[in-house]
């Protein structure tokens, strides 16, 4: 899927134009915009103290944070009235987590970072969002979380951007979700090779690749792929493995699992 269009020009990124959100297909309210605004914002504030993220101003802000974030929500931005229970696996410094939750105002958002520090500092930022009736941060390896009767076979949607490679955050996101859920990677490059080892991984995973989505970021940003994957049952309770397991020995090489 490549956007059609000439790249908006740079200055309206200090206040996106409706052009920009033409592009994506979706509009905020006036509300929405305005939190959209404010985490800008509290990213440069807290930045100051915690390195988040280089992503803050005009486009690097608006399109590699964003836009990125969202515009594999099509469908979901279409029906925002609809409550998805979602989780975002490494939010960091809370895309697309937060992004999410701002724009579906009737889903639940579980922001889940293994780094105490950034995640004292996704609590501030979703206090000041006034999102905390509907967001829960959570500071723990995501192999622990996916074990947990609260979180297992949970979520509508587990969301990932950049945590790992494919197999190893299939592991991570298949055990959250619950029957007819769906995984979504958010990844950069995508090749043949890559598509062979998720493959593989996901027979172990009971679970199957449902589709794969491109587009091409305004401004000449890149190419953007999402991987969706589907559960074809529920995922064997030994996965996620131990912490560091499925980094170590991801299940693309087919690994013994005895031998963990």
């Amino acid at each position: 899927m490549k956007l059609q269009h000439q790249a908006p020009h740079q200055d309206c990124f200090t206040n996106p134009t409706q052009e920009f959100w033409k592009i994506l297909q979706w509009e905020p309210s006036t509300l929405q915009l305005q939190q959209l605004k404010t985490l800008q914002v509290l990213l440069r504030r807290y930045n100051q103290k915690v390195n988040l993220t280089r992503l803050i101003e005009g486009e690097d802000y608006w399109i590699s944070q964003v836009f990125d974030s969202l515009w594999p929500l099509k469908k979901e931005l279409n029906h925002a009235q609809k409550s998805l229970n979602c989780i975002d696996v490494g939010s960091g410094c809370g895309f697309p987590g937060l992004a999410i939750a701002i724009a579906l105002p009737n889903s639940q958002l579980t922001l889940v970072d293994a780094l105490r520090r950034k995640t004292n500092i996704l609590k501030m930022m979703v206090k000041e969002l006034r999102l905390e009736k509907r967001v829960q941060v959570i500071s723990e390896r995501i192999e622990l979380t996916g074990q947990k009767k609260l979180y297992r076979s949970n979520f509508d949607l587990a969301l990932a951007r950049a945590v790992a490679p494919a197999p190893v955050t299939a592991e991570y996101l298949i055990p959250l979700l619950k029957h007819k859920g769906e995984a979504l990677l958010y990844r950069g490059k995508w090749n043949d090779l890559d598509h062979q080892s998720l493959t593989k991984a996901l027979s172990a995973l009971n679970a199957t690749l449902h589709k794969i989505q491109h587009i091409e970021l305004p401004s000449e940003r890149g190419i953007r792929h999402l991987i969706r994957l589907k559960a074809n049952a529920s995922c064997p309770k030994t996965y996620p493995r131990s912490v560091g397991i499925p980094s170590k020995r991801p299940l693309s090489f087919q690994i013994d699992d005895n031998l963990c």
